[in-house]
């Protein structure tokens, strides 16, 4: 909203000018809309070629005040241009840092992960074919496929839950997330915060119970909600991730259809 406000100040400070010259010049000077229009814009562009001059004093004191604030005018949209240039380039190396932090969690963590959470899931074989990205996917391929995960259930069947196992898994990466969520970079990321949180707290509630054998049924329902949490975030990231690096980083991208975490028995061996 303030980049907005600033933008039509930008736009209506110079009309403003422009217009006040205009028919200042065409009331004090007697000058014709088209000739007062005219030496307004030479003024305050500081051209001033000289064939229009003011001539009673009130002219040229009102060409003084004219001038100011066309040099005035001038330098304020030169500097929210340059503000704009710099501050879209910090965007950009943000957003690159940010993403190269998403393309290490999922090396590190993210896509063993996600094979945890398939495997707590008993519908996954009927949508495993949606996740089988190809180097042929365009943008409305992974668009479509975050539509299909937000409408998906992401069912967590606790009977198939390894808590142990799981615990003993986010114990491991638990260095890697906390040194994730200390990055700056991550806070611009809501949904990417947010899924490193739903991970971190699964790790936590699995670390705060003494033992994770003979819990009682409402317990474990509560901790496969918490992981249903997480596996629904995961997956809409991995979607993002993938498509990033199909965009700007094929080499990787290719590794990352090899070690697909939906596939059965994935590879990175090339074999044809």
């Amino acid at each position: 909203m303030d980049r907005l406000k600033r933008l039509r100040w930008v736009v209506l400070l110079p009309v403003a000018v422009v217009l006040i010259g205009t028919f200042g010049f065409m009331a004090i000077e007697k000058l014709s809309f088209l000739n007062a229009l005219y030496f307004t814009i030479t003024t305050i562009t500081t051209v001033g070629y000289g064939d229009i001059t003011p001539t009673t004093t009130a002219g040229k004191v009102f060409d003084i005040i004219i001038t100011l604030f066309g040099i005035s005018t001038v330098l304020t949209i030169l500097t929210n241009i340059l503000q704009w240039i710099i501050q879209r380039q910090q965007r950009g190396m943000h957003g690159h840092r940010r993403n190269m932090l998403i393309g290490v969690f999922f090396t590190e963590a993210g896509n063993r992960l996600l094979h945890i959470f398939a495997g707590f899931d008993p519908g996954i074989s009927g949508v495993r074919q949606d996740f089988l990205v190809t180097a042929q996917w365009t943008g409305a391929e992974f668009q479509h496929l975050k539509k299909r995960l937000r409408e998906y259930a992401h069912a967590i069947d606790p009977t198939r839950l390894d808590l142990p196992a799981l615990h003993s898994y986010l114990s491991g990466i638990g260095e890697l997330l906390v040194r994730q969520l200390e990055n700056p970079d991550i806070v611009a990321n809501e949904t990417y915060a947010e899924l490193l949180w739903a991970i971190v707290h699964l790790r936590d509630e699995l670390a705060a119970r003494p033992s994770l054998t003979d819990l009682p049924e409402a317990d474990i329902a509560h901790l496969a909600n918490d992981v249903k949490r997480a596996y629904a975030l995961l997956t809409l990231e991995w979607t993002d991730y993938m498509q990033y690096l199909k965009s700007r980083y094929p080499f990787l991208f290719s590794l990352a259809l090899r070690t697909n975490p939906f596939v059965d028995n994935p590879s990175p061996i090339i074999n044809k």
